[in-house]
């Protein structure tokens, strides 16, 4: 099933006993809540951890003009970025020191591969993820719309288990990652 923000909000809707929506220009109260509250959610969530949906890989082009001070290159962020994992140079994805100021990232090195957390379009979200969403906005929109604490509340410890959940799921997305520099390894060979 391919997944829209409308189909996701509804979806958050129906599981708090609201009226589900056709747009977020509805004119109802709970296109409003949805409107208002639905892209800061998305993006949080998103940015909360690096789900193997979300995470890519760009070179930056470099900014013309120089940092304040010091760096020596600035780099301009792709408009879909949500958060840095990592920065590196050449044929690595990480390893050189640098600063975001101001949507740049600043470094020292002329060349910038840059892995990060972008957002992407709600088509391509899996499954889990979107009933982890789902949930995260049922707990948002419960209080607004149904004034109650105590099914919110409710709402916030369901997400959360649920959360655990979808973490473990998504891990399972890649190889596991090995320790590279651990000294009590290389101690005992």
């Amino acid at each position: 099933m391919a997944y829209t923000d409308i189909s996701i909000c509804s979806n958050a809707l129906l599981k708090i006993g609201a009226e589900s929506i056709t747009s977020f220009l509805d004119g109802t109260a709970e296109a409003e809540v949805a409107a208002n509250l639905y892209p800061m959610i998305r993006d949080g969530l998103l940015a909360s951890y690096p789900w193997s949906f979300a995470v890519g890989q760009k070179s930056l082009p470099r900014l013309a003009g120089v940092p304040l001070a010091d760096y020596s290159y600035a780099y301009q962020l792709p408009n879909d970025f949500l958060r840095v994992l990592s920065a590196g140079s050449g044929r690595n994805g990480r390893g050189i020191e640098y600063r975001i100021v101001e949507n740049r990232l600043h470094t020292n090195v002329p060349e910038v591969n840059l892995t990060y957390i972008f957002r992407p379009h709600e088509s391509l979200f899996p499954a889990y993820f979107c009933e982890l969403l789902i949930a995260r906005l049922a707990s948002e929109f419960c209080l607004p719309l149904t004034e109650s604490t105590t099914r919110s509340e409710y709402l916030q410890k369901t997400f959360e288990e649920l959360e655990k959940r979808t973490r473990l799921i998504d891990a399972q997305q890649s190889t596991p990652k090995r320790f590279e520099d651990f000294t009590l390894v290389e101690a005992r060979q």
